[in-house]
């Protein structure tokens, strides 16, 4: 009796071993089956690692990469496939961001249920406008950079272009120093050195923690002496207000707001702005920023709240808080695939928001000049972040401030030299285009 008992137990054993297996599989298979199905074993969806069906569409039906007789096709135009070759992804799956890697399910047309679709695979839209990346790319040059748009009020993201890229059809030799980091998208893969961009945050900190900031004034000599070192400035420019410390960029002032806001205040505004973080749209990754807080009264929290110090920030990030500050605050989640939604996320109070707006208008109306960037109602702030070796990465960061063409931007130019002279005319080129449509 006592035998049969223990059997019955092992047997009984047994089978909840054997539910709870299914159970973990039926888990996995739910959650996993469309990395199985695609994975690049897979013979049946792929050739020599190249995914043999599915096809990218651009924003307007435009073809960016397709499957057919026996090949992979990108578009006709040769700049359309470089500058959208980080958006689309290239034939290898090097790109780990593009769209073919990171939807290859949607692509291959997987179902839990049915398995792969017929060999012609699924259909991918995705809000890209193929005609202003490629304005965006020749407007780089053979610079390294990064120029992304989105429509603040939807969040579609309607240019992404990283450079160094190359036509996926006729695949230069990689290896040479020109197409070093060639397969990361600098818009949203890269962190570089902000600069004076990053005084949209210390500003914004100011605006709500510094309750007399409008009355004071600001003197400028040319440089501050904190702790022993000096932190110079671009210009001398004498006594100020805010609005025009803003302007004029000025680093003294800049250095005495982050003297005074402390270096928690500072990174406190850096993460709620989401440019610590790591962000996603789509299920995409981009990546995580970073403010190394220096202890009180040094010359580290000065500079870190000028922009330079550690600090680092993606291209992706500034572009979402400059969305978010023209949307009264709010961000709507920047996305790449035609009919997704990544929900909304409040920035700031719509009273920061509207001052900010402000103060990057009075930017270009008494700095920049609007005749730079004629037609345009733009908003905007630049930076030239010096790197250490003598050379700078160039920025200009803003939005448009009109209904009917709703865009913020980021353009970030790797030792680039001036941000308004480099980065602000690669803007201006291709807002430009952006408002013809």
């Amino acid at each position: 009796m006592k035998k049969i008992k223990n059997r019955a137990f092992a047997a009984l054993l047994l089978s909840i071993f054997v539910v709870a297996g299914l159970g973990v599989y039926v888990a996995l298979f739910l959650t996993d089956g469309s990395d199985w199905a695609t994975f690049t074993a897979n013979q049946t969806i792929y050739q020599n690692g190249v995914l043999k069906t599915g096809t990218v569409y651009d924003r307007n039906g435009v073809i960016l990469a397709g499957y057919a007789d026996g090949q992979r096709i990108y578009a006709q135009d040769p700049i359309v496939r470089a500058a959208c070759l980080h958006a689309v992804g290239d034939m290898s799956g090097n790109i780990g961001t593009g769209v073919m890697t990171q939807f290859a399910d949607e692509l291959v047309g997987y179902n839990p249920v049915t398995g792969l679709t017929d060999s012609d695979g699924g259909e991918l839209h995705i809000t890209i406008d193929s005609a202003l990346n490629a304005a965006a790319y020749n407007a780089l040059g053979t610079r390294k950079g990064a120029v992304i748009i989105c429509d603040y009020t939807t969040g579609e993201i309607i240019c992404m272009t990283s450079s160094p890229s190359y036509d996926p059809l006729n695949v230069p030799d990689l290896t040479g120093e020109f197409y070093d980091g060639v397969y990361l998208n600098r818009c949203i893969s890269s962190t570089f050195t902000p600069g004076s961009v990053f005084k949209i945050i210390t500003l914004s900190a100011a605006i709500e923690n510094i309750p007399d900031l409008y009355e004071r004034s600001f003197w400028c000599p040319g440089s501050v002496e904190v702790a022993g070192v000096a932190i110079n400035c671009s210009g001398i420019h004498g006594t100020q207000t805010i609005e025009q410390a803003f302007a004029n960029s000025c680093n003294c002032a800049f250095a005495e707001l982050s003297l005074e806001l402390g270096a928690d205040t500072l990174e406190e505004y850096a993460s709620d702005f989401g440019l610590l973080e790591q962000l996603e749209f789509d299920g995409i990754s981009t990546a995580a920023g970073r403010f190394d807080k220096d202890v009180d009264g040094s010359p580290g929290l000065a500079w870190s709240g000028i922009g330079q110090f550690n600090d680092l920030v993606s291209p992706y990030a500034m572009m979402r808080l400059a969305a978010a500050i023209a949307n009264g605050g709010e961000a709507v989640e920047p996305h790449i695939l035609i009919g997704s939604d990544g929900g909304s996320a409040r920035l700031m109070s719509s009273a920061t928001a509207g001052e900010m707006r402000d103060f990057m208008s009075y930017n270009v109306v008494n700095n920049y000049g609007e005749w730079n960037f004629p037609g345009l109602s733009l908003c905007a702030k630049s930076g030239t972040a010096e790197v250490g070796d003598g050379t700078s990465h160039a920025w200009f960061v803003g939005f448009l401030d009109d209904p009917e063409h709703p865009y913020a931007f980021t353009v970030m130019v790797e030792h680039g030299g001036g941000g308004l002279s480099v980065a602000g005319n690669i803007a201006n080129i291709v807002l430009q285009e952006a408002v013809k449509g």
